[in-house]
């Protein structure tokens, strides 16, 4: 069964599957330069209960990815990823994936979702600002480059 074509310049998000893989991966290394998330790692993700892949697609072409973790008897959950294609920025695709997991970790019963971005994202800490991020802290050498990392949180209530 094949699910119907979504309408044109509409950005969809839904839950990933193994069939992504090749785009998630072509997504992963556009995007990012370290802390790449590799192939078995995002097919344990995919078919993982503690964790959750979103993609936003256009008619089926991948526009961006979110990955999103949460832990047994935790409260919040966690933003690990965010990636939106460089040919997809300025439609949305970042704010349509965060609005979605969101409402995934609100399905889950998360009060909280936390996360954290590279110190010189300033396009990233505008969008979570946004939304209603609120910075709590600075995690120096976060990333395996070295790279600083800011930290934001939001209620979810």
């Amino acid at each position: 069964m094949t699910a119907d074509p979504e309408p044109p310049g509409r950005v969809h998000v839904r839950r990933a599957d193994a069939v992504d893989l090749d785009a998630l991966l072509r997504l992963e290394t556009r995007v990012f330069r370290s802390d790449l998330i590799s192939r078995a790692q995002y097919r344990r993700h995919i078919d993982s209960d503690s964790a959750l892949v979103l993609v936003a697609t256009d008619n089926g072409n991948l526009l961006g990815a979110a990955v999103l973790f949460f832990r047994r008897g935790s409260a919040s959950a966690r933003l690990y990823s965010l990636a939106s294609a460089p040919e997809a920025r300025g439609r949305g695709v970042g704010a349509a994936l965060l609005r979605a997991a969101e409402a995934a970790a609100r399905r889950r019963r998360c009060q909280r979702m936390r996360l954290e971005v590279r110190v010189s994202n300033r396009a990233a800490q505008r969008l979570y600002e946004t939304r209603g991020y609120r910075r709590h802290g600075l995690h120096a050498g976060y990333y395996e480059d070295g790279g600083d990392a800011l930290r934001y949180a939001k209620d979810l209530g």
